[in-house]
């Protein structure tokens, strides 16, 4: 039987203060602290329901060092909740940590579910979401990222990803770079007023938002790879190519010969080491 639960996981409203739960409502009446990213913004969300509760904070900047603390008070008995600005917490957030610490010294999780933008986002693209996978926010690191995106340029399945306004239009460009010009449905201001969903192609999008300055977090929700997208493949098909000629095709892309490397071992599930062994025989 499962340890009473201490760590409380509550899902909060992505926009439409409607979207809470009673449960969520009751669970932080209850709870002796709410560990939060913002407390300016937490504390909104608990004034419309009249809620009333300790505020810690508990962020991605201070996970590391606030973790530990909030542990030990567990341990000593408390009951605490976390929660994100907005959604899941766990999902894109340090919440995820927490809930790793806590499992770690054998403290009890639950969770109160509620709203996930990129499953609404999903739902409401009308694509394939029988299988589907969510990357969250592209890697910020420049070979990480370019090595993320060549991953997605040969995944079949629905994917889904977050981006803030500012990188909109860049992270568009990539994927029309890595992957050509698919369909792609964008959702933003997900419960409020100004709710958007919209479907282009790749191509329509960069010209859309050329005209319509980006506005709210955005969820990007990406076709899959079918047999009439041709783009890539070669390395759909890399099976046929020498290790060399695999590693040049990644090499082409824009990537850099120790990122090439790695995901050819990847591709192929080999070492790193003897993919550079394979290499240096054609040098």
């Amino acid at each position: 039987m499962s340890k009473d639960p201490s760590l409380f996981i509550v899902a909060t409203p992505i926009g439409n203060l409607e979207d809470f739960t009673f449960r969520a409502v009751r669970t932080l009446s209850e709870v002796d602290i709410i560990a939060c990213e913002d407390t300016r913004h937490t504390v909104k969300l608990l004034n419309h329901y009249k809620i009333s509760c300790k505020l810690e904070s508990y962020h991605q900047h201070n996970m590391y060092e606030k973790g530990p603390k909030l542990i030990q008070l567990m341990q000593e008995g408390k009951k605490i909740a976390v929660v994100s600005d907005a959604g899941t917490p766990g999902i894109s957030d340090p919440g995820a940590e927490l809930i790793k610490l806590a499992n770690e010294h054998g403290i009890g999780v639950t969770m109160i579910p509620g709203a996930v933008a990129g499953i609404m986002g999903l739902v409401l693209s009308g694509m394939d979401s029988t299988s589907f996978v969510f990357e969250g926010f592209l890697p910020a690191v420049k070979k990480n990222r370019q090595i993320k995106l060549q991953e997605i340029a040969l995944e079949t399945r629905t994917i889904v990803v977050y981006e803030a306004p500012h990188r909109l239009i860049k992270t568009l460009k990539e994927l029309l770079q890595f992957i050509g010009n698919r369909n792609f449905v964008f959702a933003r201001e997900l419960t409020k007023k100004f709710e958007e969903v919209r479907k282009f192609t790749l191509e329509e999008g960069i010209e859309f938002f050329k005209d319509h300055s980006p506005k709210g977090e955005f969820v990007i929700v990406i076709q899959g790879r079918n047999s009439e997208d041709k783009k890539n493949e070669d390395i759909l098909e890399w099976e046929k190519l020498s290790v060399q000629k695999h590693f040049e095709l990644y090499l082409n892309s824009g990537m850099e010969r120790n990122d090439a490397m790695k995901l050819v071992a990847k591709d192929r599930g080999l070492h790193k080491r003897d993919v550079y062994s394979e290499l240096i025989k054609k040098d």
